[in-house]
């Protein structure tokens, strides 16, 4: 069965043609419904009779049409445009096809080439996409919407730093502000605990997808979570992460805010550091409160106290699991840490301990709800045994030793540790950067030295 595809006036005529043959039809009246001379109707009948009704369909469907460009010409255009005016509009650029390399072609034709080749959007692909705005939630403490806002909040007068907003969805009322030198875990982690001495647990932060709270790599619980999500999994507080910046407007609506106002208020003030900023914001949240904060549709506070059994400075740690050796060592972030020997770390031998460290630079190693007590050996810090040398070589042993620490590539430490721009003291200071770059050693076989002009000289002399 063939399956044949017409239009509305194919099929009309095919009507027409089949009325006539049956008798129904007057020539006459064929010619007046087909618009047609009277043998144009009659060679019409007769394709129908020997080809079917496929007779009547139009040959040009599927063909190109006879007045359209050559292919050539259309790639050759598509190509310049690539090259030279890829950023161009349509309207600009067949200006300049035209001018400059003598190719003459409407805009809106253009136009078409280009979207169909990616090289333009209609007006239609390039609209903003449409955010159906929501309600707020009904109570306070439901959820919490967090951010990080990076700006120069003191001007002139300091460094750029960034904020850390934590804003009721319910109200509009800032919970929690917090200036820190940057966007890091150790920074949300003395935030979020501030923000729980203060008013309790909430139900949900909302937050975006900053690897402080959503990762897609494993952990150290090698479940995917991030330390900052641990911590919040065992307080029984729920993450959720927007999956656009609109989706969390309130809180970008309030950095935007804060980066006129604040700045403002803390410039009247002469704040200039992160010490006096921290100190005045409680001050300022009262006021941006009673100005902008809303009542809440319900007046339950959502907000619950912590249990007898949740320590709340013991989970806001960057936690990492090692191995125990049975020399009573372990691991972590290039240094060996060394238990000291007691009744509770003889017993760890070969088993898991956790490696926790604190915003503020602290570190403890736990087994089992213990804190074992250690000593540490910095690998990064040891220094070489001394070399001896011979009075007669003591000159190009220090000339060889000034190249190798000019040279000498500068130690790391591991680049999963934390960010530590937000603890005050820490264990692992990074080592002193040098001003010389270091020396790449080339890869493959050197390459043939030529002769030199005056070798060649004799040779070229000697031919003529």
């Amino acid at each position: 069965m063939t399956v044949i595809a017409m239009s509305h006036s194919e099929l009309s005529r095919y009507d027409t043609l089949r009325r006539l043959e049956r008798g129904d039809l007057r020539i006459e009246d064929a010619v007046m419904l087909l618009g047609v001379c009277r043998r144009q109707v009659y060679r019409l009948l007769g394709r129908l009779r020997t080809e079917g009704p496929e007779a009547l369909v139009s040959w040009k469907r599927g063909r190109p049409s006879n007045r359209a460009f050559k292919q050539d010409l259309r790639a050759r255009a598509l190509g310049l445009v690539r090259e030279h005016y890829h950023d161009f509009g349509p309207t600009l650029a067949a200006e300049y096809l035209a001018a400059r390399h003598s190719i003459s072609i409407s805009h809106e034709t253009l136009r078409q080439w280009m979207i169909q080749d990616g090289l333009w959007k209609d007006r239609a692909a390039r609209r903003p996409r449409a955010y159906q705005p929501r309600y707020r939630r009904d109570c306070r403490g439901e959820l919490i919407q967090v951010d990080g806002s990076k700006h120069w909040w003191f001007e002139d007068r300091g460094p750029q730093c960034t904020l850390l907003v934590y804003i009721d969805d319910a109200t509009s009322e800032l919970m929690q502000l917090k200036m820190v030198e940057s966007e890091n875990t150790f920074a949300y982690m003395d935030a979020t605990r501030e923000y729980i001495e203060r008013h309790g647990k909430p139900v949900a932060f909302y937050s975006d997808k900053h690897t402080v709270f959503r990762s897609a790599n494993a952990s150290a619980l090698r479940d995917g979570m991030t330390h900052f999500g641990r911590a919040m999994e065992a307080l029984n507080i729920e993450i959720i992460c927007a999956n656009s910046p609109q989706a969390k407007g309130r809180v970008e609506r309030a950095n935007a805010t804060l980066q006129d106002r604040l700045v403002k208020a803390m410039r009247l003030e002469g704040i200039s550091t992160i010490a006096q900023a921290n100190a005045f914001l409680p001050q300022y949240m009262g006021q941006h409160n009673a100005r902008f904060a809303k009542a809440p549709l319900d007046p339950r506070d959502l907000h619950r106290p912590l249990a007898p059994h949740e320590d709340l400075k013991a989970e806001m740690v960057w936690r990492e699991q090692r191995t125990v050796t049975s020399a009573l060592t372990l691991h972590y972030n290039k240094a060996l840490f060394i238990l000291e020997p007691n009744q509770i770390s003889q017993t760890v031998a070969g088993k898991r301990v956790e490696v926790c460290e604190f915003p503020d630079g602290r570190l403890e190693i736990r087994y089992a709800g213990h804190v074992l007590p250690y000593r540490i050996f910095d690998k990064i810090r040891q220094v070489n045994h001394a070399a001896i040398v011979e009075n007669k070589h003591l000159d190009a042993a220090l000339s060889m030793a000034r190249l190798l620490q000019d040279h000498l590539p500068e130690r790391r430490r591991n680049t999963s540790q934390p960010s530590r721009r937000s603890q005050r003291t820490h264990l692992f200071p990074q080592p002193e950067r040098s001003e010389v770059p270091p020396m790449k050693r080339k890869r493959g076989r050197p390459s043939l030295r030529g002769p030199a002009p005056a070798e060649t000289a004799p040779r070229l002399a000697g031919r003529h």
